[in-house]
């Protein structure tokens, strides 16, 4: 297998109402966690990377992710996860990426489908799906923080009117989530993405679902959603164990041992959220 473009899983999971998980990924340990549980539960599964995880990883990470397509022999796709650089994402693209989000959320209407449109049609030429947001979640993702106070919900006519003109292949909707781990009960619009779901066609994405109740991640793929972000459960579950690890084996300095709890931890924040999007058995 090789990486692939997000266009035949998301259509799919759309069809059959369920989401395709999106872990972000930052280094070998995870992609080795993600696609050993995605392959045990045959779920199908994209391997999300912001710019500062391909900026550590460097070449490594496109090479190390389509060695574990090749071995586990799944479909997956390595999708760029908030790109704002046009010329990086073109660059990634003719390196092998093909599913990418062009996050030009935080300019105006216009100059967000201007910029879009440009990244669609060099994508769509490599058969790179394209990602879009309308709106703004609120809270950190990679270097961007979105104050509160300035989080802006989509739009449904708004979206129609965005789709129509960049060509996305799927939209990232705002709808009441957040970047991060919630200090409060996060309360989602459900009406606001029914409506949004009753004016569109293509696939919805669900960023920010790190903290978010099961029940309500699996009313929001009732509604429409056919991939669900998480990156910071991940994070949380896989530093709390090594940080265990130490405190119990002070003297320990072997990563072969002291990630292995890590990796533990992490595996089952991923399969609890293939469970939690249905898409376990969907290969």
């Amino acid at each position: 297998m090789y990486l692939v473009s997000t266009r035949n899983m998301l259509n799919k999971a759309q069809h059959e109402n369920y989401a395709v998980p999106a872990f972000n990924i930052h280094n070998l340990e995870t992609i080795q966690v993600v696609m050993e549980t995605a392959a045990e539960m045959a779920s199908p599964v994209i391997l999300a990377g912001t710019p500062s995880t391909f900026a550590y990883a460097g070449d490594y990470l496109i090479s190390i992710c389509q060695q574990a397509a090749e071995q586990y022999r799944i479909p997956v796709a390595l999708h760029l996860d908030h790109h704002e650089n046009i010329p990086d994402i073109c660059n990634k693209v003719i390196s092998g990426v093909r599913s990418a989000m062009i996050d030009a959320s935080h300019f105006p209407f216009e100059e967000n489908i201007r910029l879009v449109k440009e990244v669609v049609n060099f994508c769509h030429y490599w058969d790179c799906t394209v990602e879009a947001e309308l709106g703004r979640l609120g809270g950190q993702e990679d270097d961007l923080i979105v104050d509160a106070k300035d989080a802006l919900f989509t739009d449904p006519d708004s979206a129609v009117q965005f789709i129509k003109a960049t060509g996305i292949d799927s939209l990232a909707v705002a709808i009441g989530t957040a970047h991060g781990m919630y200090k409060h009960e996060p309360h989602l619009d459900f009406d606001r993405l029914h409506a949004i779901r009753q004016k569109t066609e293509i696939p919805l994405v669900l960023h920010g679902a790190s903290g978010i109740p099961d029940t309500d991640v699996r009313h929001c793929i009732d509604l429409g959603i056919c991939k669900v972000n998480v990156a910071t459960e991940l994070k949380i579950a896989f530093s709390n164990a090594i940080k265990q690890y130490f405190l119990d084996n002070p003297d320990a300095s072997d990563p072969r041992h002291y990630l292995v709890p890590g990796k533990a931890a992490m595996k089952a924040v991923v399969a609890d959220k293939i469970r939690v999007c249905k898409s376990d058995g969907k290969l």
